[in-house]
């Protein structure tokens, strides 16, 4: 049985993470960047799939583990009758390779020590040949090669490598796993000690720039360092998630590929990034979007890869039998071919927020947004696949129009408020004309909520943001009407689901169900607070905190029943949340 998926936590160098479980057994990661073929995909196949376990040779998980202070090293603790270990995992900044180090480390006593290493190519498929070389282990398989140096004798069996070895108070063993293309030269020395140094160094440099004086600094700050791990350095795209296919529900087939860099994303992300001093980042992030979004209006599409890749296709892994037997396996993302409507109003929202803040609007930025607004203006009133990306028919999602209507608006603010040519009074009466729609056909005066789409009797989670782009006032009895209907009939335990699958029929066209959606349940805690119920957000909120793992992981979703994690991990849309959740709530 694999471990849950709150029992891992992340390492990375800002190209790519691993996945490292409580039993000191790296289970993911894909190499030389998030999104290429795993090297270790134990996660979805088990342990012939690739992994690496360093631990004590006795087994089991670790007695304690941590972050070491604002960082993202991570150190594991066994304690036994013989005596007590420690192994240091991270992954330095990037260099001109990817280099993932780990360091034994005895704290008292004389532990045995067990070491397996098996590299296993192309998610678990290839096996490599692997030989010893001027005293290091390396592993090659077509364009893919793996340097292991460490001072301890490796040996190989049955297309695995071990090392067996005792590790006593004081003493410290290293192991260096670096990465290069099969096709140049073994890759530089490197000195754990000095790698170490160097990767606390650039975390305590980093967080210098942490800007937040409310009531929950840890859990903000430890959100933003996994925002910055899910960062993509070279282009500044921030993916969604570390992982592919794990699932929303054990045994099923909603698993996806979350590998990738969503605009749905992005003006969450200005916001949390901007709310907490990250200025560079989330000017990096604007960027990203600007180049993503260029091009053909008509061409916009909901997600691109992490370098702003447009052709994301998915196809399956059949070999991999997926978490606790969920399948398929996939690789890709169809839903980036979908039409998504409310993706025009999230960049035209995320590059109003930038300039709000006073980081520029350049002539080329404001002729993309006008050529966006133009596409806009003749597709608004068409039917969608929605925020979620639901692969059941089209429908006229509220959600949907409502961005429409704050593209609409921005458009008017620019013109308005910072002065940029257009015909702000073709875009107000745009923003007039779905703003009527809207309260006409996507209201249900009988229940007073707003619905998921046009005559729907479904309920969605995403109409919690209606006034937090400014649709309507917090104070509007229409919205203090919806948000306690979500809460009637979309909450599990307290925490709020995305939508009913089951409702109208079956709105996403998939089976199965899927858990608690953790960052709408953030949502709903901003929401209760923007209609008066402060003490009830907050309640919330701190309730939300609990869900976090010992490291203060998030994934993308929650089973209140068995108290677990689902979906991809860790998830930027949960820790955006958080963060812009905690800034809200003071």
């Amino acid at each position: 049985m694999p471990q849950r998926i709150e029992d891992y936590g992340l390492i990375g160098d800002l190209h790519t993470g691993a996945l490292v479980g409580r039993d000191g057994s790296v289970d993911w990661l894909c190499l030389p960047r998030f999104d290429a073929p795993a090297c270790f995909a134990a996660l979805l196949g088990g342990p012939e799939a690739g992994f690496w376990q360093l631990a004590p040779a006795d087994g089991g998980p670790a007695t304690r583990r941590r972050y070491r202070g604002d960082s993202l090293i991570l150190e594991s603790e066994w304690e036994s009758a013989q005596g007590t270990v420690r192994v240091v995992d991270f992954m330095p900044p990037r260099g001109e390779a990817a280099d993932i180090v780990r360091v034994v480390e005895g704290l008292s006593g004389s532990v045995p020590m067990r070491m397996a290493l098996r590299l296993r190519f192309d998610y678990g498929r290839i096996v490599p040949w692997v030989r010893h070389i001027g005293g290091q282990l390396a592993a090659v398989a077509g364009p893919d090669a793996a340097w292991l140096s460490t001072p301890i004798e490796v040996y190989g069996e049955e297309f695995t490598s071990y090392a067996e070895f005792t590790v006593s108070a004081g003493q410290r063993v290293p192991f260096v796993l670096t990465y290069r293309p099969s096709h140049e030269p073994k890759p530089k020395h490197v000195d754990p000690d000095q790698a170490l140094a160097d990767t606390e160094q650039f975390w305590a440099d980093w967080m210098t720039r942490f800007r937040y004086e409310g009531r929950w600094p840890e859990p903000v700050r430890r959100s933003l360092i996994l925002l910055k791990a899910l960062t993509y350095a070279p282009t500044g795209g921030i993916l969604a998630a570390a992982t592919t296919s794990l699932p929303e529900q054990p045994g099923g087939p909603r698993n996806w590929d979350y590998r990738y860099c969503w605009l749905r994303d992005a003006t969450f992300t200005l916001q949390a990034l901007l709310g907490t001093g990250f200025v560079a980042e989330a000017k990096a992030w604007r960027e990203w979007l600007l180049r993503a979004a260029a091009g053909d209006p008509a061409d916009l599409q909901i997600m691109y890869g992490i370098d702003g890749t447009r052709r994301l296709t998915e196809y399956t892994l059949d070999w991999l039998p997926g978490y606790e037997q969920s399948s398929p396996v996939r690789v890709g993302n169809a839903a980036s071919g979908q039409f998504q409507l409310d993706v025009w109003g999230e960049v035209l929202d995320g590059l109003h927020q930038s300039r709000a803040v006073g980081m520029g609007a350049t002539d080329e930025a404001w002729d993309l947004q006008r050529a966006l607004l133009d596409y806009l203006e003749s597709h608004w009133d068409e039917p969608d696949n929605g925020l979620w990306e639901v692969r059941g028919d089209r429908r006229h999602f509220v959600h949907s129009k409502v961005m429409a209507w704050t593209g609409f608006d921005r458009a008017v603010q620019a013109v308005e408020k910072f002065g940029l040519p257009g015909d702000a009074d073709r875009w107000r009466a745009a923003r007039e004309d779905v703003h009527a729609e809207v309260c006409e056909r996507g209201f249900d005066a009988d229940r007073n909520t707003f619905t998921q789409f046009y005559g729907s009797r479904g309920l969605d989670a995403a109409l919690l943001l209606l006034p937090r782009v400014g649709f309507l006032p917090w104070d509007d009895p229409r919205i203090a009407g919806t948000v306690e209907a979500l809460q009637r009939e979309l909450s599990h335990d307290g925490f709020l689901l995305r939508y009913d699958p089951r409702a109208d029929g079956g709105v996403d066209g998939l089976p199965g169900s899927e858990g608690a959606f953790i960052a709408c349940t953030f949502w709903l805690a901003e929401a209760l607070s923007g209609i008066g119920r402060g003490r009830e957000a907050v309640d919330l909120f701190e309730r939300l905190l609990t869900l976090r793992n010992d490291l203060g992981i998030l994934a993308e979703e929650y089973d209140p029943v068995v108290g677990r994690h689902l979906g991809n991990t860790p998830q930027a849309f949960s820790h955006v949340g958080l963060v812009n959740a905690a800034l809200r709530l003071g």
